[in-house]
């Protein structure tokens, strides 16, 4: 949801601009794009659309590098903007899909590791903004889940909305007490749409995971199970109501944030009621100037928060995009919205400290070990490729001052490595970085010479003094390890010589030697041959059917045919399987 308006006057005025121009745009989009704004949704209409985007997908990607459907020949030039195209594509399909969608592709533009960039950039950009469902509606909610009438409940509540989102929307209220509140409602049959869309989804998932190319080195199933634990956490008020105490109590010591109370004498399942308190939306910079704040100073408190948020509590906003963030009229910061949020165990900072050793010391055979470890990093047969990549990784990174950092840089870099590569980024790791990124682009909005690895500097000196002071024996320990590791390797390098000169003496040892060029140059031939008798064999059987309708035997002609159809598939199946070899030589 984005930020609460500071004028209530205002509010209501531009809420109705708001929402008569959603509305005005849900129409001109046509019915059909938002058909799933319903109280009743059809299994099998949303079978069909799901399944119908899926199969057009593949048909798209199938089509990418054929030379053929590109006029004039294929180049890198029109590649990159028909990956630009299908990403709009599937942006703009997500959205006319709805809520389930929506939220998944959010969660895909953290997901740099498996999408191209140009997907990632546009689903990054997939936004909330859909038309509000009617105050009847809100009202027969809030009533069936809190068991009272509107007027028991609340002194006035605002039949139009504040915002409007995928997930539910907000309605500004006064408490019988005379405290101003918000209330946010979830958008009807909501877990109805859920239930159908994720069993649909689950299918799909399968099916990527057993397909030869798209589910090879692939968990299709577990990041289907980590979207439903994320969209069903997301939809649970009473689950958002309690990140939004725990984020509070974080932050009961700093006065530079403000975080809204929760009500939950009038908090359900699907309806969360909160503390009104009116900001300034963070990219708002003229409101911001007009008000008497310092920008500098506000893009350094954010950046602040986040690593306090990070480091220091392990429970971080995962969504802290400018519309979650405003800046109340005395310059504290307020966060809304706490459906989606990070945890980080504690443990992970003892296993990050060896993937820092193997850093420092530019060693990508120690990274890689670290990194499988962690989970980020998938074990395979040759992990040749990757230590490579982490090499150049650590030789690019590593001569560049750490004040001259950039995030949205960093992560690019490495998801660019990652991508393809058996990397496996956790969903805390990427949701981190997109909030990173996020974080330092709205810093720079506020102030152009904000450098968010500057401000992280003391935090990360701070955390390897407090490593070095409450574990000093730690390194000491890692360093004596080193050394009775290189002392014992030192001293029985005589022996293992001697061993491996007797056994080449007597013949014991095998070598195997292994030509990859040889290998790729017989299993083409391979494929080449079984090619030609695919071929052989359908023309063989396209002319016996010919003959066959020729002398009047049309039922055999047809269950020929059919036959010869069968081996065309095979045969282009083949075909696709030696162009995907060729590309990976």
């Amino acid at each position: 949801m984005s930020a609460y308006p500071s004028d209530p006057v205002k509010s209501k005025a531009k809420a109705a601009v708001v929402t008569s121009k959603q509305r005005a745009v849900g129409k001109a989009h046509t019915d059909q794009a938002y058909r799933w704004s319903s109280d009743r949704y059809s299994r099998q209409r949303r079978f069909v659309d799901i399944w119908g985007f899926v199969l057009s997908l593949m048909f798209r990607i199938w089509r990418y590098n054929k030379s053929w459907s590109y006029p004039g020949g294929i180049t890198e030039a029109k590649q990159a903007q028909r990956r630009t195209a299908q990403a709009i594509w599937i942006r703009e399909t997500f959205l006319d899909l709805g809520p389930t969608f929506i939220k998944v592709g959010q969660l895909f533009s953290t997901r740099a590791d498996l999408f191209p960039s140009e997907y990632v950039e546009e689903l990054s950009k997939l936004q909330d903004k859909v038309p509000a469902f009617s105050y009847e509606q809100a009202v027969a909610i809030v009533e069936k889940d809190l068991g009272k009438k509107i007027p028991e409940l609340y002194k006035s509540f605002d039949p139009i909305p504040l915002a409007a989102a995928s997930l539910g929307q907000v309605h500004k209220g006064t408490l019988h007490s005379g405290e101003e509140v918000v209330v946010k409602v979830q958008r009807p049959a909501l877990r109805q749409l859920f239930n159908i869309d994720l069993q649909i989804l689950k299918g799909i998932a399968r099916f990527f995971q057993n397909h030869p190319e798209w589910g090879r080195g692939r968990d299709w199933l577990g990041i289907y199970e980590e979207c439903c634990r994320i969209l069903w956490e997301e939809i649970d008020y009473l689950n958002e109501g309690s990140n939004a105490d725990t984020f509070r109590r974080n932050f009961r010591g700093y006065d530079w944030v403000k975080v809204p109370r929760v009500y939950w004498r009038y908090t359900s399942p699907r309806v969360v009621t909160l503390e009104y308190i009116p900001g300034i939306k963070i990219s708002h910079y003229e409101a911001l100037e007009a008000a008497g704040l310092d920008r500098k100073e506000l893009a350094q408190m954010g950046a602040r928060a986040y690593l306090q948020q990070l480091l220091n509590d392990g429970f971080f906003h995962a969504d802290p995009h400018p519309g979650n963030i405003a800046v109340s009229a005395e310059g504290s910061l307020i966060f809304y919205d706490f459906g989606m949020m990070g945890r980080i165990k504690s443990n992970i900072r003892e296993q990050l400290m060896e993937t820092l050793f193997g850093i420092a010391q530019k060693d990508a055979d120690r990274v890689v070990t670290s990194l499988v470890e962690l989970g980020a990093l998938a074990p395979t047969d040759d992990m040749g490729p990757v230590r490579r990549s982490v090499q150049y990784m650590l030789d690019h990174f590593m001569d560049k001052p750490f004040e001259n950092q950039s995030v949205a840089a960093i992560s690019e870099d490495l998801y660019e490595i990652a991508y393809d590569q058996p990397f496996r980024f956790p969903a805390t790791f990427t949701f981190v970085m997109r909030a990173f990124s996020t974080l330092e682009g709205v810093g720079k909005g506020l102030d152009p010479e904000f450098n968010f690895m500057e401000v992280a500097r003391p935090f990360a000196m701070q955390i390897m003094t407090e490593s070095n002071g409450s574990d000093r024996n730690s390194f000491l320990n890692e360093l004596g390890r080193q050394a009775a590791q290189v002392s014992s390797s030192a001293l029985s390098l005589p022996r293992r010589i001697e061993d491996t000169i007797e056994k080449l003496e007597r013949g014991d040892l095998r070598i195997r030697v292994r030509s990859i060029e040889s290998d790729r140059i017989m299993r083409r031939m391979s494929s080449i041959q079984l090619l030609t008798n695919y071929t052989l064999l359908i023309s063989a059987f396209t002319l016996s059917a010919t003959i066959l309708f020729v002398n009047g035997h049309v039922g055999l002609a047809v269950a020929v045919i059919l036959v010869s159809v069968a081996l065309g598939f095979v045969l282009i199946r083949q075909l696709m399987r030696l162009d995907r070899f060729d590309r990976m030589f």
